[in-house]
């Protein structure tokens, strides 16, 4: 391990860019020969990040514990058990302690959606071990969530191309 202490991050807001700093954090962390967890909440399919980080399989882990649906509304019973079935492997990935970076990529939207419980998330920031690095991600994160994270940085749109019309482009957004 390449450092005493691991921190619980957040990435929120209603801006772009937050799975791609994640990502980020991953490539880093990577590029440094760490292994990295990547766990997609609410997410399922090829797209463009995960092709990419299929080049790094020695190193970072993805997991997708979604559908493939967006989720409206209330969630489906699938949807609700692919999730907890996933947040129960990622407790024991952080247990484990081989991945010093684990990443819940759209957990705060997970919770908001009740698909995973804000008080298991809670529970697993107080019983990570100490050196393993902690990385929420989503929209929405619960003010409980952002008060036992170390570092939160909150993502904001100033101003968005969507808005004016232009959908979603491969290697960009998706």
């Amino acid at each position: 391990m390449l450092w005493p202490q691991g921190y619980v991050q957040v990435y929120t807001g209603p801006g772009k860019g937050k799975t791609t700093a994640a990502l980020g954090l991953a490539l880093r962390a990577a590029g440094a020969g760490l292994a990295v967890f990547f766990a997609q909440f609410a997410k399922s399919g090829e797209y463009s990040e995960i092709k990419a980080l299929a080049r790094f399989a020695d190193l970072i882990t993805v997991r997708q514990y979604g559908t493939g649906h967006f989720v409206r509304g209330r969630p489906s019973a699938e949807e609700i058990k692919a999730a907890r079935e996933g947040f129960a492997e990622v407790k024991e990935i952080v247990r484990a302690q081989k991945h010093p970076v684990v990443i819940l990529d759209e957990a705060n939207v997970a919770i908001k959606f009740g698909l995973i419980s804000l008080e298991n998330v809670l529970e697993l920031i107080k019983e990570k071990p100490t050196p393993v690095e902690l990385v929420l991600t989503g929209r929405w994160a619960p003010e409980e969530l952002i008060q036992a994270a170390d570092l939160v940085t909150y993502m904001e749109a100033v101003k968005h191309y969507y808005q004016a019309g232009v959908r979603a482009r491969i290697g960009i957004e998706k």
